[in-house]
């Protein structure tokens, strides 16, 4: 252990610093001119419960810092899950950070933004002279929060945080011991998809797809034309073999067909390829859809802000167990990028 501040490495120690998982916040406050002003922050803390206090920090090298100096009213928004983009818009400087957002006006004419986990709205108490930064603590006069989960920082990048579990729940144990548990991931995924999918397939029934030429279709509004090297490569693990099957059988029935040579040039190395016609667009659409509301009635029912939790866990996971999910992906990406001068 080292100590003197001569000794330090200070990339090391940012590091260290960030070893400890905070909540991210953007402050807010009007400046002399009227003007809103906010940023980022993750410097957050509660100080004291009676009388209602709380703190931040900015840096002395802040183009924002003279307006809060002179601010007598400020607000804390703890951003939640869904909010990254926000948080990220308020950590830059030189943009203008509230164009096309839906604020409420609060003490002061402070601005106050929507959807976050909590807001603070508070009054100048002290400011404190803290090393490279100015130490602000307010007393807090009105707040108001919903169930929405946190967004986290860590280790220099965002992460997610959820719910958990009381403490000391334990999952439910099978008769047969060393038998699955409700909790065994497995099981997890496979009822998660069944039940979700039972309420797709009815939706594939009126449109008179099966589930195989569901996922081919789909996988084709991803460009206008698509290699049969692409459907394999993005279809490997899932439905390999039966990929073939799927797109003959839209090829039957209409909804889809081989590329005209111009459009299917780009996938020529990778064989023929195939497009959309104007039927397999609307069905696709109209399938779809009714997935995506399946999908959010399903959401719904989660506590606000856990659906981009659970997104982010299984993309993670999806990455562990195959790395070649992203494939499919990678092809539409190949197929729609912007040439570069």
């Amino acid at each position: 252990m080292t100590s003197g501040s001569d000794s330090f490495d200070a990339g090391e120690f940012r590091k260290a610093l960030g070893s400890f998982a905070t909540g991210v916040t953007i402050i807010t406050t009007r400046g002399a001119d009227g003007a809103p002003v906010g940023l980022t922050a993750n410097s957050f803390n509660s100080v004291s419960l009676n009388p209602p206090l709380v703190l931040w920090s900015l840096a002395n090298t802040s183009m924002s810092l003279a307006a809060f100096r002179a601010a007598p009213y400020w607000a804390v928004h703890v951003l939640a899950t869904d909010q990254e983009e926000l948080s990220a818009r308020f950590a830059r400087r030189g943009e203008s950070k509230f164009a096309g957002l839906d604020v409420e006006t609060g003490i002061g004419e402070v601005p106050l933004l929507k959807g976050c986990s909590a807001r603070f709205q508070c009054r100048t108490a002290f400011q404190y002279e803290g090393g490279d930064h100015v130490i602000f603590l307010g007393e807090v006069l009105t707040f108001d929060r919903n169930e929405a989960a946190p967004l986290v920082f860590h280790g220099g990048r965002y992460a997610h945080a959820t719910r958990r579990d009381p403490l000391g729940a334990k999952p439910r144990s099978a008769f047969l011991e060393g038998s699955f548990g409700d909790d065994f991931l497995g099981y997890l995924l496979g009822r998660s998809h069944y039940r979700m999918f039972a309420q797709i397939r009815r939706h594939l029934e009126e449109a008179h797809l099966s589930d195989q030429e569901f996922y081919v279709l789909s996988a084709l509004t991803l460009k206008r034309a698509m290699s049969v090297r692409d459907l394999d490569a993005g279809m490997a693990g899932v439905l390999d073999e039966n990929s073939h099957r799927a797109i003959q059988s839209l090829v039957r029935h209409g909804l889809a067909r081989e590329a005209a040579p111009e459009a299917g040039a780009a996938g020529a190395a990778g064989g023929p390829a195939y497009e959309l016609t104007e039927a397999g667009r609307e069905a696709a659409l109209r399938v779809i859809a009714a997935a995506k509301a399946v999908e959010s009635r399903m959401l719904e029912r989660l506590g606000a802000g856990e659906a981009p939790v659970l997104k982010s866990l299984l993309n993670r996971l999806l990455g562990v167990i195959d790395p070649e999910a992203g494939a499919l992906w990678g092809a539409a990406d190949a197929g729609t990028k912007e040439p570069t001068a």
